[in-house]
């Protein structure tokens, strides 16, 4: 949005606001990370946005508190600053975001914002943009939904801006330019992005299901083409040489066509040539032929949604894979264990709903599944206007939301307790069948020991870090982890390792 933007108007001024690094190891460690920051930092980064006639921000719903507060402070010290909103809170909370800005995006923006933005300035009927929905004094207009942009409009945005004269926020300070070292602490040594758009999944807890009921072809995983994809983390590399590894967060980059990964495999060892995560593995669609696509191309990780062990909790976040389904997905990737950083798989707990045995359920389920692996352990949280959210709303039953807690605050309860244990050792049978008996539902009255929680949470967060010693991979954890990895490659230990021993990894798959 950024780079479009700077496209029609190169003044345009890109800020970030960063209250708290959600993937620091400390955030994880104490199972919280604050999105919230004090009135005087919010009065001066509304003095300063406060100072544009159009201020256009992007948010998740985790940050949408924040954003009304910035918002709250420009209406402040400039009531003519124009608002728009987009990004997911807007999307799948509309109602709550238009009461705060002049205009929401509720859909696609990339397309519709260039029109929004060239009509704005123009002064024309920039309120009947699609896509858009605006507040005209209490009045408000909602318009119509465009089709959703295809892979070749997609081609044609210009690369995502990075590296390239942004400002962030840093406490007292007020915006300061983006430099190398703020990169670092708050990606390492590492490049986020994403590449395919879409889900095939309806999850009942995901916004994904927000997005398919505006338009039932969200179903379908759109990508640009591969050159587009290679450009753009060739560039990022270009601005930042010490990038060492490449995170993508599409929900279903496994589920592009096996051409399709042929092409980007031999793309990536052509012109890219370093390790790469998969954090969107769907189960229906992990192959052995995928899997082996992708490591020879330089996978180092993978992350694959298992949410529950329980068949009754699968069906009811409307989870098209059943614990069967996903056991076999498991089976496939363990076979490939030794050619990368053990698989991470999420599983979700502290659901309201959960019997005494879809918590034994799911605990078998990890006790069984074949080592080694992380698990990414998240407290169920609500997203609005999801099925989830409604649902439970019908049964009268209250749980928190994604901006009242944070998703990696979960109860301090035996059976969560036990969920990290099984992460770092597999007890005998005998002793896990003890331990069950202590295992009780989110919703009954029990006994809960945050001590025990934080120093088995402590432990498992140090082996996952060994884990990615291994490889010498720093995507986890960037702050001070990421600065060693960033010495590792001054001193060219990074390039020495990926020359001679991750080929080794890569040769072996043959």
């Amino acid at each position: 949005m950024a780079a479009l933007a700077r496209e029609l108007n190169p003044e345009v001024e890109v800020c970030y606001v960063v209250p708290t690094n959600q993937m620091s190891f400390s955030s994880f460690l104490f199972g919280k990370s604050s999105v919230e920051l004090p009135k005087s930092e919010i009065e001066l980064i509304s003095r300063h946005l406060a100072q544009s006639g159009l201020v256009a921000f992007s948010s998740m719903t985790l940050f949408a508190d924040l954003t009304k507060e910035i918002i709250a402070g420009i209406r402040i010290q400039n009531p003519d600053t124009y608002i728009l909103w987009g990004g997911i809170h807007p999307i799948v909370d509309p109602c709550d975001a238009i009461k705060h800005a002049d205009a929401i995006c509720v859909g696609e923006g990339e397309t519709v914002f260039r029109d929004f933005l060239s009509n704005f300035m123009e002064n024309k009927a920039y309120t009947e943009t699609k896509n858009f929905w605006f507040n005209n004094q209490g009045n408000i207009i909602k318009n119509g939904f465009l089709p959703l942009q295809t892979s070749q409009e997609m081609a044609a945005f210009p690369l995502p801006l990075y590296a390239d004269n942004e400002l962030i926020y840093q406490n007292g300070s007020g915006f300061v330019p983006l430099i190398e070292d703020e990169y670092r602490k708050l990606n390492g040594i590492s490049y986020h992005t994403v590449w395919s758009i879409g889900c095939p999944y309806n999850c009942a807890y995901c916004s994904n299901s927000k997005f398919i009921n505006n338009d039932r072809n969200y179903r379908k995983v759109r990508h640009t083409p591969v050159d587009y994809i290679i450009s753009e983390v060739s560039s990022a590399i270009e601005k930042h040489p010490y990038i060492s590894a490449v995170i993508f967060h599409d929900d279903s980059f496994i589920g592009l066509p096996v051409p399709v990964l042929r092409e980007f495999a031999e793309a990536w060892k052509k012109r890219i040539n370093i390790g790469f995560s998969i954090v969107g593995a769907l189960p229906g669609f992990v192959t052995r032929e995928k899997m082996e696509i992708l490591l020879d191309a330089g996978m180092r990780r993978i992350k694959m949604g298992v949410q529950s062990g329980s068949d009754a909790m699968l069906t009811f976040y409307k989870r098209p894979a059943n614990a069967a389904v996903t056991n076999r997905a498991i089976s496939v990737i363990s076979e490939f264990t030794d050619h990368m950083i053990p698989p991470t798989y999420d599983i979700i707990l502290d659901n309201p709903i959960e019997t005494r045995q879809d918590v034994i359920d799911s605990l078998r389920f990890v006790y069984a599944m074949p080592r080694p692996y992380n698990l990414n352990i998240f407290s169920l949280r609500l997203m609005p206007n999801t099925e989830l959210a409604s649902r439970l709303a019908e049964m009268k039953i209250t749980h928190p939301t994604i901006s009242e807690k944070n998703y990696v605050e979960v109860k301090p309860s035996l059976a969560n307790i036990l969920m990290f244990a099984l992460d770092i050792v597999k007890p005998s049978e005998r002793i896990f069948q003890y331990l069950l008996k202590y295992a009780k539902p989110y919703r009954e009255e029990q006994p809960e020991f945050p001590m025990l929680l934080f120093v088995v949470r402590a432990i498992y967060l140090f082996k996952r870090g060994l884990y990615h010693l291994k490889f010498l991979e720093f995507s986890y954890f960037p702050g001070i982890i990421g600065k060693g990895g960033y010495m590792l490659w001054r001193w060219g230990i990074l390039a020495y390792h990926h020359k001679y021993v991750l080929e080794k990894y890569r040769r072996s798959l043959i």
